[in-house]
């Protein structure tokens, strides 16, 4: 039963992340999801893994620091550490409310890895293999990777796109003024 509930849930994720890029329908969305996963695996997998890893190590080094900062106040701001008969029921306490909450706010981190990674993973198959959106930074960090080809590539996606902005706002000015 755990890897069927697996399964579903692993449908859900991919199907309601290529739904926020793609505005199909759930079914429509879980498959071509799963079809992007299966042209993109290798990527999916070290790219979630990699997130995975970080937010567990977040989640981790959160409720350590909290524990930690739990004990140095009652040793040295309130001194009451010597009323204490023992740290370890509250230390517990606060670790176990400091994870729970760490998970809540943390976990939101791995959906929207899945979904950038569709979305760069869509923007591959549309433009072949050569990704043409995403922010300039984005672009560097992909030269540098690939080499002066993409350079080329996204700079002039970059004019292409910016001479495009001009234009719509020199049209949006212009009918501005007409009104």
């Amino acid at each position: 039963m755990r890897c069927f509930e697996n399964l579903v849930e692993y449908i859900n994720r991919i199907a309601y992340a290529y739904m926020a890029v793609s505005g199909d329908s759930f079914c429509t969305s879980a498959w071509n999801g799963f079809m992007l996963n299966l042209r993109h695996g290798a990527k999916f997998y070290f790219g979630v893994f990699f997130a995975n890893m970080f937010i567990q190590m977040g989640k981790i080094m959160i409720t350590c620091l909290n524990c930690a900062t739990f004990y140095l106040i009652m040793k040295y701001g309130t001194k009451s550490l010597d009323n204490v008969t023992s740290i370890w029921g509250p230390i517990v306490i606060i670790a176990i409310s400091t994870f729970i909450t760490a998970q809540i706010f943390l976990g939101l981190f791995d959906e929207a890895t899945i979904s950038t990674l569709h979305c760069l993973c869509i923007d591959l198959d549309l433009n072949d293999k050569q990704p043409k959106f995403g922010p300039p930074t984005f672009h560097e960090k992909l030269s540098k990777i690939y080499g002066e080809e993409h350079v080329t590539k996204a700079v002039a996606y970059q004019q292409v796109h910016e001479s495009h902005e001009q234009q719509q706002h020199h049209i949006n000015g212009n009918a501005n003024n007409m009104v």
